[in-house]
């Protein structure tokens, strides 16, 4: 399958091996290839990225923050708030009683070199979806466009940040529509 990927595409799915491996993860994840695709994307994928979502450096900082409080999107802490639930003094008291990331399940690993992270079940989906999007489209390469997309409809952290920004299956594929018919 990989043989079929783009420059751009191919990039990001190594990319994500040394996102995941920075943040100290033991797997990657939706959210890594996310991060990597926004700094390897091309196109109009790069302009709708560029227009909506933060740096990868922003990025970074946001999946942190929500590892932080144990996986929790800012969609589902703005429904507990409603519910007046303050999520932020729940993770200060559980961090100051029982450590820095104690809602995260553990703190991030050493930055120590594993020779290959293996990808979690979710980021084999989005691979695989990604492989679908481009036969959907009659494309015979995977771009970044099909990995973008398999990313919004694939349920899970990435998808949400996304959305959070206003990017959606339905704009992404505006965003292509536009890029055809130019």
């Amino acid at each position: 399958m990989f043989e079929r990927f783009t420059v751009g595409a191919r990039l990001s799915v190594v990319g994500a091996q040394e996102v995941a491996r920075d943040a100290g993860a033991g797997e990657i994840g939706p959210e890594h290839l996310l991060i990597a695709l926004r700094g390897n994307a091309d196109g109009p994928v790069a302009e709708l990225l560029d227009a909506r979502l933060p740096d990868q450096a922003g990025l970074i900082a946001q999946f942190e923050e929500i590892r932080r409080r144990g996986g929790l999107s800012d969609a589902d802490t703005e429904a507990l708030e409603q519910l007046g639930i303050d999520v932020f003094k729940i993770v200060d008291a559980v961090e100051r009683s029982h450590g820095e990331y104690a809602l995260a399940g553990r703190a991030p690993q050493s930055r120590r070199r594993l020779r290959h992270l293996p990808f979690t079940r979710e980021a084999k989906a989005a691979l695989e979806g990604s492989l679908r999007e481009a036969t959907e489209m009659g494309d015979r390469h995977i771009g970044s466009e099909h990995l973008l997309l398999a990313l919004t409809v694939q349920p899970g952290l990435a998808a949400d940040q996304l959305a959070a920004h206003g990017i959606t299956v339905a704009s992404v594929r505006l965003a292509l529509s536009r890029r055809r018919t130019a």
